[in-house]
């Protein structure tokens, strides 16, 4: 009788161990054409170059201004939160704006990319050691698919640029 419970318990180690083993594996070895979550999209054929040109025009098209970006890896665009973002995420002495980071990655063996939007509220945008930024939830990101939709739709087949 003693036996039965520590085998039960090695059962359900077992288990938990398994589960836990399987649920990593299928984190860690998604390609990179199927990442990002929500509102990431893939660019066919182009070059970082085209892309952050593209980007650049179709976020200024809606009020986005160029942040902090790291070519060719991540570019970012601000934008003022409203009174509707001051009231929900704001404060009365601090402003606060939206953040789009676009995170560019190379599939590998392609000329292809994946954008990769997250979204973040940032309060005292643009004041050195006054800036917050908070990061908002993933459903955030999705809509913006629309822009990432008109951004891989012009970008895409673009010419690489002569080195």
């Amino acid at each position: 009788m003693l036996d039965a419970p520590r085998s039960m318990n090695r059962i359900v180690q077992a288990l938990l161990l398994f589960l836990v083993a399987a649920s990593l594996t299928g984190c860690l070895v998604s390609p990179v054409e199927n990442s990002g979550g929500p509102g990431a999209t893939t660019v066919k054929n182009s070059n970082p170059t085209a892309i952050f040109a593209v980007a650049r025009q179709v976020f200024a098209r809606y009020e986005y201004r160029p942040g902090p970006s790291n070519f060719p890896n991540l570019m970012t665009f601000d934008r003022a939160a409203g009174t509707a973002g001051e009231l929900a995420f704001g404060s009365p002495m601090r402003s606060t704006d939206f953040r789009v980071q676009i995170q560019v990655l190379r599939i590998p063996g392609s000329n292809d990319f994946r954008l990769i939007p997250r979204v973040s509220r940032v309060n005292s945008a643009g004041r050195p050691g006054f800036e917050r930024e908070t990061q908002m939830l993933r459903a955030w990101s999705n809509q913006l698919r629309p822009l990432m939709r008109e951004i891989r739709n012009l970008a895409q087949n673009a010419e690489t640029p002569a080195p």
